[in-house]
């Protein structure tokens, strides 16, 4: 079951990767209006992000394993839709709008079901290292994904693109759906509202999960503005459109390498391993993000930059495992939908945050400015919170850990 769950989510994580070029490049060539691109991708955002909430109810009431099948089939059946259109010529941005609405929902839903599945799936002592592994897919998707999306559009047209994604989102469906989790236990029937209400029980429950998700959030606002201002001065002052290459790519490589490193951490081994330190490390990791925007308030040259985001992205490839462990062994499963949603909520709204208020903020106080003091906030945001973590209550265990557990069991 294990391997079907990584098969499924590595072919998930790769659809979904191939989605942004597509359409970019589909709206583009039939409009060539960013105002129309801009809508489009908003339809997929906004239901998202009004739906979560609901889709961690429906995690938690449902198999995960269902959720996320009807999820991978919507969005395999929107994108099926998109390529039928484009191959047959006609391009109407109403069209892909609603389109792009409906796989935001199914985004919604799907995506709190996701942690579930790996807990009903993975033993306790086994799930840093599928996570990093998932971690691990997941980043390599995000960056062969665009070179395949874009070389497929180039040479066949985006229709075959999108009709790729679909076949994609098909074998993810099929896979996670043969996944097979216990049924979950009867439960007093409650009203939506009550069960959402009881989920941020759960979170107010845990000062250390809200601080912490809190400092995430002011993260993804950072990287919504260092995203958008980067490559502006790249392109501007740093030497054109081959620097902003140069600082993406070593982020890349620094992202693939802390996921990589996660399960490895010399500091998470031993009697002594446990919640807090790793949520010290997820913390500490998270204000790494304070490098590239002081190299970027400087300028250092693009080498440099470059050097201080692969740091911040190590960071990332570092804490992602790290946390999704973490919450799926402190967090009750049948709870454990309804908190992660209140969890991706708050991360999917705040990088596209970033990326709207970037430009304006740079006109009012400078590049330089906005991100130094989005860089103190950054790391006071994440360096707070630590003061509200726990003792450690769980262990958080390694490669090595599987064989005690299996020998005190």
């Amino acid at each position: 079951m294990t391997t079907r769950l990584l098969i499924g989510r590595s072919v998930s994580a790769l659809a979904t990767a191939l989605i942004p070029t597509t359409l970019t490049l589909a709206v583009l060539r039939a409009t060539g209006s960013a105002q129309a691109l801009g809508l489009v991708l908003a339809c997929e955002l906004l239901p998202m992000l009004v739906l979560l909430p609901v889709g961690g109810v429906l995690a938690d009431r449902f198999r995960p394993e269902r959720v996320a099948l009807a999820a991978d089939l919507v969005r395999g059946l929107t994108q099926a839709a998109i390529g039928v259109e484009l191959l047959l010529g006609v391009t109407r941005i109403p069209d892909l709008a609603v389109l792009s609405g409906m796989a935001g929902v199914a985004v919604a839903f799907g995506s709190p079901a996701v942690p579930r599945l790996v807990v009903a799936v993975v033993e306790g002592p086994d799930r840093l290292r599928v996570n990093a592994r998932i971690g691990v897919a997941t980043s390599l998707s995000g960056v062969v994904a665009p070179a395949i999306s874009g070389g497929l559009v180039l040479v066949a047209g985006p229709g075959w693109a999108a009709l790729l994604t679909a076949v994609l989102f098909a074998c993810s469906a099929t896979t996670l759906g043969g996944v097979r989790t216990a049924r979950p236990r009867p439960a007093e029937a409650k009203s939506f509202g009550r069960e959402l209400v009881a989920g941020w029980r759960e979170v107010r429950q845990r000062p250390w999960f809200l601080t912490s998700v809190l400092g995430h959030g002011v993260w993804h606002f950072m990287a919504g503005l260092f995203l958008t201002l980067g490559p502006l001065t790249a392109v501007t002052s740093l030497g054109g459109e081959s620097s902003w290459v140069l600082i993406v790519q070593s982020g890349t490589v620094g992202l693939v390498a802390g996921v990589l490193a996660a399960p490895r951490l010399p500091i998470l081994r031993g009697k002594n391993a446990g919640t807090r330190r790793a949520l010290v490390v997820v913390q500490v990791c998270a204000a790494l993000y304070v490098l590239p925007m002081a190299a970027l308030a400087v300028p250092l040259p693009a080498w440099g930059i470059a050097v201080a985001y692969a740091g911040a992205m190590f960071g990332l490839g570092l804490l992602s495992p790290l946390w999704e462990t973490v919450v799926s062994n402190e967090i009750p499963e049948h709870a454990l939908g309804r908190v992660r949603s209140f969890d991706q909520l708050i991360s999917f709204a705040s990088r596209p945050f970033g990326l709207a208020v970037a430009a304006p903020l740079a006109g009012v106080a400078g590049v330089t400015t906005t991100m130094v003091v989005g860089g103190v906030l950054v790391v006071v945001a994440n360096l707070a919170s630590i003061l509200g973590i726990p003792a450690a209550t769980r262990a958080v265990t390694t490669p090595e850990a599987p064989a005690r557990e299996a020998r005190r069991r």
